[in-house]
């Protein structure tokens, strides 16, 4: 008899915590792939555990992206997959002028190929041209200038996760910049549900070592923490199901990331699950880096990579 899967132990545990939550969060909170997460809960949907995997999306956008994909094969359809015509080739080899070629149906066995035509660049040939002996072609696998390969089919993707390269018949639309502020400064967003929320930036304690260690965590050598304090207010209909801080990062000064550290303070309570319409919720995040590290932003997203949804808190000031 084989046991349970550990990966899926191990998910089911942080399910079970976080009781609702979208995949890219859960696969955020443990550090695995979207997409194994999602195949994974799929799966264990239907062995009789009491979960229920659903989906939730931007309406209109997906009709959009539907729209584009049909449009795009009607004119695909439209232009036939031969748009050169009968009897041309264009290429390095190219030839030029009339031939006569044997159809489809005449090529069965070797045979010479004869006839007056023209061959341009630079193993260009002229006059009658007899080809025969061990260089005779054979067989209805012959490359057939009359008979053009059809062009590769398109690739059977909707683009990178995250963007809407194919929605778009020119070029992918530019991300708006993300909005920015300081420390005390509210900004406004839209959730992955459409909720309406806002997110100031209430404090930031760099370093907050003396909080770190008074909670009973040690500090290796060389290394300080930083406590951000948050808080999230749900201005629409839709509760907010994640955790508030589940993306909030430091910036460093060349840009890298520094995601939170798995550990809250007494002192400085960590952000709960879910906001309520109508609800603020507050709390504190955890960072754990290098004593020289330089922070110049704090930024937050919904999931990663998300750059539609992005705020951005300068704090180089501090």
């Amino acid at each position: 008899m084989t046991g349970p899967d550990p990966v899926d132990v191990r998910l089911l545990s942080a399910v079970a915590e976080m009781g609702r939550a979208a995949v890219p969060d859960i696969a955020g909170r443990l550090g695995m792939d979207v997409r194994e997460v999602a195949a994974r809960l799929a799966t264990l949907s239907t062995t009789g555990l009491p979960l229920m995997v659903g989906v939730e999306c931007d309406q209109q956008g997906i009709r959009n992206a539907v729209a584009a994909a049909q449009q795009w094969a009607a004119q695909n359809a439209a232009s036939g997959p031969y748009p050169m015509a009968p009897g041309q080739y264009s290429g390095p080899h190219s030839m030029s002028g009339p031939y006569p070629v044997p159809g489809p149906q005449q090529m069965s066995g070797p045979y010479p190929v004869s006839g007056p035509y023209q061959v341009s660049g630079p193993h260009q040939m002229s006059g009658p041209q007899q080809v025969s002996g061990q260089h005779q072609v054979g067989g209805p696998q012959m490359a057939h200038p009359q008979q053009p390969v059809a062009p590769a089919p398109p690739m059977n993707s909707w683009g990178p996760p995250g963007s809407a390269a194919w929605a778009r018949g020119d070029q992918p639309a530019a991300p708006a910049p993300a909005p920015t502020g300081k420390v005390g400064t509210k900004l406004e967003v839209n959730g992955m549900s459409g909720e309406r929320i806002s997110i100031q930036l209430v404090e930031v304690v760099d370093p907050a070592d003396f909080l770190y260690t008074a909670a009973g965590y040690e500090l290796p050598p060389g290394e300080r923490s930083v406590v951000v304090h948050t808080e999230l207010t749900n201005h629409g209909q839709v509760p907010f199901a994640s955790l508030p801080d589940m993306y909030l990062e430091l910036v460093t000064k060349d840009g890298s990331p520094v995601t939170k550290a798995p550990v809250s303070m007494s002192s400085r309570p960590p952000h709960r699950m879910g906001v309520q319409p109508g609800e603020t919720a507050g709390g504190h995040t955890v960072y754990v880096l290098n004593e020289s590290t330089e922070i110049t932003a704090v930024r937050w997203t919904p999931q990663p990579g998300d750059q539609q949804r992005t705020l951005l808190w300068d704090i180089s000031d501090l």
